[in-house]
């Protein structure tokens, strides 16, 4: 099991690469706790109340949920491999501030605009060897922020389903906010390579996300040939999905959308 331990949550600027080893995993999640078990994550996580979000660090609230505060889900993720810090809010406009050292996958996270989130993430990693780890661990963060950000997921829609078009290329995104992570990833992407990037981190991504979210996720290629088309359709159906999942249902008048009662992991 990893083992988490709190960490600063200051806004001051992430260490550099010639930081010295950190000898285990820490994880840092801000805000109100979420409904699922933190440790059936494999993280041992203690949070805390967060103080009001300052108006001068990455992106701020913009919306308010039904229950008067905002979605917020802030994470940093500290390993020998990686440094990585993930602020999300679900009640955004579609701001994107993305600096991982992989230049593909920040393009593609700046697609979160099509969800309307507001994403900040932070990364420094050991690229030089390959991008397999920064790659994992900004999922995971992403994933444990959404987690954060969603609490109890009172009154959401909980299903998503969208299904993007790219040229030639098209992608559909099914998903679940159910507690229960599962990826069912039906990709054929030509090349090994988008640039630097390669193309079999796409589905490990996702897997990653799904894994400290807790989401069910099916991602189907309609069409496509085209490398980079393929995978900007998968991001931009999953965001427009996630957006769909995430939106209030007034006509739930804030209860949890379970027959159960609960969306919980435990």
């Amino acid at each position: 099991m990893t083992t988490a331990r709190l960490v600063s949550t200051s806004p001051a600027r992430l260490p550099s690469t010639s930081a010295s080893p950190i000898p285990r995993t820490s994880l840092c999640v801000v805000g109100r706790a979420p409904a699922f078990s933190a440790r059936a994550l494999g993280f041992s996580l203690r949070l805390k109340p967060s103080p009001a979000m300052a108006a001068a660090g990455p992106p701020t609230a913009h919306g308010d949920s039904i229950g008067g505060s905002s979605r917020i889900g802030e994470v940093k993720r500290v390993t020998k491999e990686t440094n990585v810090h993930v602020k999300i809010n679900l009640d955004g406009t579609g701001v994107a501030e993305c600096s991982t050292g992989i230049p593909f996958l920040d393009h593609m996270l700046d697609l979160a605009s099509h969800g309307l989130f507001d994403v900040y993430v932070k990364a420094i990693g050991d690229t030089h060897i390959d991008d397999h780890h920064s790659n994992e661990d900004i999922a995971l963060a992403i994933g444990t922020a959404l987690l954060e950000a969603l609490g109890d997921r009172k009154g959401i829609n909980r299903f998503g389903h969208f299904t993007a078009p790219l040229d030639e290329a098209a992608v559909e995104v099914i998903l679940d906010l159910s507690g229960r992570p599962h990826l069912s990833c039906g990709l054929d992407i030509p090349t090994q390579r988008v640039g630097t990037y390669d193309t079999q981190l796409v589905e490990h991504f996702f897997q990653s996300v799904v894994n400290t979210s807790g989401m069910t996720l099916h991602i189907r290629q309609l069409a496509g040939k085209n490398s980079h088309h393929i995978i900007e359709a998968s991001f931009k159906a999953f965001a427009r999905a996630l957006r769909q999942a995430t939106e209030y249902d007034l006509r739930r008048q804030g209860t949890v959308p379970s027959s159960k009662g609960v969306l919980s992991r435990s």
